[in-house]
């Protein structure tokens, strides 16, 4: 792989003698055949795709590791937990470094650290070098506590990351865990740096001095979610099979896990090609079919597609369990098919399937949807008769369709029931009141309440109330909440940026959008074709303008020209301008 001269440079100087090797993943020996749809050919890195879709998902988690995979994104999960955080290291062959200092630091003594090297990012125009001579003069020492929170701040800019992780791995008596490697590799797999990504795991495999591997299935997994979530197939299967490259079991709970992710991010075509053409290999079961069919259902909402593999479980002889009822109801549940839900809820009792709460939640969602509250309380009623216990999903599954269909009292009675019980809101249950919120002393009054409670608002709290703002013309307020989302430590991503450069251009600021688009390339994010295509009609408007400007210039100055010589040659103007004289009764022309 070549870098580009800035990556080079920058690599060069912050690694030292960091090598900058890149793995060369094994060519794939996967049987793998294309539909009439896909473009398939062969490249050094093995099989790729020409198939791209959206990277967003309105899938709602509860749980970053339950059962089936397609539920699970540990490293970097949009998770409806309040609080953010950074998931712990991987539970399969996770080593952690052994380090001279205690992995853990004084909160007051971090929240310090912290401060301190915050408060060198922000210094304005501050370039890689600069960063790195402030980071040795600052006098901090790095833990792993402190690694942790810095990356986790500072996400969504990979040179400062990268900058600061390369720093503290310099430092006398630190060493990085698996567990900052992952951040890092998240983090560059995020912004596309996979060059990078891959030098970091090769030096996870080296070892500290020597030392045994660093490198467990997690490592690359995160790649694998990474070239998913781009789009990438051909890549994502060339990590599975780098696996052996690495001296790392491969079976079907890692094979589950690339299907997960493929299904994750939308490219669930291609997870099924692999799971059929692969079936010798591994054969098909119950969780294999449960991870397509839910990304058919939830991933990509497409009924029909769900339908089709629904049927042909039962074909193929292979048992449904709760995970797969759970999966096609949901789907059912959101398309508003009442009746198709409630049918199969019954056959799922016929047949021995004890329901768990998803299921009573999509049940219940149906319900709420239909405007059936009564109906869906006693659902939840039943729900506890049989020994399962409401959760915050379960209330949100009433909240968000009563906020939906502008029922704002029933919705407001459920809330507080929710905080009587001692059920924690979530995230997502306080986007569903602020959505249905009309002034904007309401949606503040409502972020307090959101803090107090001890529930966080994310980046998609701000991106939706930023969204609504705008379109409320309220700019005053849309740059109060840009600049309060640096002040809680969400640094701007590029959702952000798109979000807040489409309001300004809509509501007329052109200048301020242009301003910050170029801020946000500076920053490293890939641009926005459809900004670019706006911009660009936008100058080509400006400069038709002026020339249409000139032009009338040069056409009124003709004109009056023409009025002028008009004037002159216009006998009736004359007298106005001659005096008269009077003369015996006679009025004549002054000579």
């Amino acid at each position: 792989m070549r870098y580009n001269s800035r990556r080079l440079v920058i690599s060069l100087f912050l690694h030292g003698i960091h090598s900058l090797h890149n793995t060369n993943l094994p060519t794939s020996k996967l049987i793998f055949f294309p539909r009439s749809t896909s473009v398939l050919f062969r490249s050094t890195w093995g099989i790729w795709f020409s198939a791209f879709t959206s990277l967003d998902s309105d899938v709602e988690t509860t749980n970053t590791t339950t059962t089936y995979p397609i539920y699970s994104y540990e490293v970097e999960s949009r998770d409806v937990k309040c609080m953010q955080s950074i998931s712990p290291p991987s539970q399969r062959g996770d080593r952690a470094v052994v380090s001279d200092r205690p992995p853990t630091q004084d909160k007051n003594s971090l929240e310090t650290d912290v401060e301190t090297i915050e408060a060198i990012f922000k210094e304005p125009g501050i370039n890689v070098i600069q960063l790195h001579n402030k980071l040795e003069q600052c006098g901090v020492r790095p833990t792993h506590d402190l690694v942790t929170v810095i990356l986790s701040r500072v996400r969504n800019n990979w040179e400062v990351a990268f900058t600061f992780f390369i720093w503290a791995s310099k430092q006398t008596g630190y060493v990085h865990s698996v567990r900052q490697y992952h951040s890092m590799i998240s983090i560059l797999g995020k912004m596309r740096k996979f060059d990078t990504a891959w030098s970091l795991i090769d030096e996870m495999r080296r070892g500290k001095d020597g030392g045994p591997s660093l490198v467990n299935p997690q490592t690359l997994l995160i790649m694998i979610r990474k070239y998913c979530a781009v789009h990438d197939v051909g890549k994502a299967i060339n990590t599975f099979y780098a696996f052996k490259r690495f001296k790392l079991a491969i079976g079907m709970e890692e094979f589950q896990d690339l299907l997960s992710a493929l299904c994750r991010y939308k490219n669930v075509k291609e997870a099924e090609h692999l799971l059929f053409c692969n079936r010798n290999v591994y054969p098909l079961n119950t969780k294999s079919l449960n991870i397509i069919l839910n990304g058919w259902c939830l991933s990509l909402d497409d009924l029909s597609e769900g339908k089709r593999i629904w049927r042909l479980m039962k074909e193929k002889g292979i048992p449904r369990d709760v995970f797969s009822y759970c999966g096609i109801m949901s789907c059912y549940s959101r398309t508003g098919r009442l009746n198709v839900v409630l049918k199969i809820f019954d056959e799922m009792k016929l047949n021995g399937v004890a329901p768990d709460v998803k299921v009573y939640n999509a049940v219940i969602h149906a319900l709420a949807k239909g405007r059936l509250v009564k109906q869906a309380r006693s659902v939840m009623k039943m729900m506890e008769e049989n020994g399962l216990s409401p959760n915050a999903v379960t209330y949100n599954s009433l909240i968000m369709p009563l906020c939906k269909d502008r029922m704002l009292d029933e919705a407001q009675e459920i809330f507080n029931e929710m905080i009587q019980r001692g059920i924690h809101p979530t995230v997502r249950t306080y986007h569903a009141l602020l959505r249905s919120l009309r002034t904007g002393e309401e949606v503040f009054e409502h972020l307090q309440k959101m803090k107090t409670m001890g529930c966080f608002p994310t980046h998609d709290t701000y991106i939706m109330l930023i969204r609504k703002f705008c379109r409320w013309c309220h700019l005053d307020n849309v740059f109060k909440l840009w600049d309060k989302m640096s002040k809680v430590g969400l640094d701007h991503d590029r959702s952000s940026y798109i979000v807040l450069i489409h309001g300004l251009f809509l509501n007329g600021k052109l200048e301020e959008s242009n301003k910050y688009y170029q801020e946000m390339k500076q920053k490293g994010f890939l641009p926005e074709p459809k900004i670019d295509e706006m911009f660009q009609a936008w100058v080509a408007g400006k400069s038709n303008s002026q020339e249409n400007k000139v032009t009338c210039r040069q056409e009124n100055k003709e004109a009056v020209k023409f009025q002028k010589a008009d004037k002159e040659r216009d006998f009736r103007n004359k007298p106005e301008m001659r005096k008269v004289m009077r003369e015996r009764d006679f009025s004549f022309w002054d000579q």
